[in-house]
């Protein structure tokens, strides 16, 4: 099948959950870019690499081989042949990921992986810039969002292991995130034109999920 629904938007805002019950209603594969970036991010962060200086982590951005499942039961990230899933997010990780992701070196590498991984489709890919850079012309491409106090809820609910991680601490570091995501040169997140925007803020998933399959029926139908 050679359907590719892109579906973009900000941290907390349901993409994760949203992408998988699409691909399982269509029966799809499924990508999470952010699972790449974060990965790689895991990866500086453990040879020691400084984050912060955007030269450093060019230099070493081709080191690192990523492999990425596709199940959407079960999705799986591994760097160097190890598993990573878990500890790529964690707080530090989160924290540190946004100066990584905005490396040109970083982006190029990955894009090529993930457009590689999308081959001639059949996949449900999320991320921040799927629409507007990586699969431009997929078919099915929504921007899912939500208000900054939900996606905080939200974010903060899955780091409930870290007893630093209340709401206010999560909302304050996600505004972080959102502003340098949205204002980096490299791949900045913003809506791509013809997107159906999606706020999730009042929606439960299965009312997104059966959103985006309709769209992607529809789709598929006039196309």
């Amino acid at each position: 099948m050679s359907l590719v629904i892109a579906i973009d938007g900000p941290s907390g805002s349901g993409k994760s959950s949203a992408s998988k019950g699409v691909a399982r209603a269509l029966g799809l594969r499924y990508l999470d870019t952010g699972a790449m970036y974060r990965a790689m991010t895991w990866w500086m962060l453990a040879q020691g690499v400084p984050v912060q200086d955007a030269e450093a982590v060019a230099a070493r951005a081709g080191e690192p081989v990523l492999e990425c499942g596709t199940d959407p039961d079960a999705p799986t990230i591994a760097v160097d042949g190890t598993d990573v899933s878990g500890p790529i997010r964690t707080r530090e990780v989160t924290n540190a990921v946004s100066a990584v992701s905005a490396v040109p070196a970083v982006r190029e590498r990955l894009v090529r992986l993930q457009r590689e991984v999308i081959g001639a489709g059949g996949i449900v890919v999320e991320g921040r810039d799927i629409g507007t850079v990586v699969a431009p012309d997929a078919p099915v491409k929504i921007y899912l969002t939500a208000s900054e106090e939900t996606r905080a809820r939200r974010r903060a609910k899955d780091l409930a292991a870290d007893p630093a991680a209340t709401v206010a601490v999560t909302q304050a570091e996600q505004a972080r995130r959102d502003r340098l995501d949205s204002t980096r040169t490299a791949s900045p997140l913003t809506r791509a034109d013809g997107a159906h925007e999606i706020d999730s803020t009042e929606l439960g998933l299965t009312e997104v999920v059966e959103t985006v399959v309709r769209l992607a029926k529809e789709s598929t139908a006039t196309g």
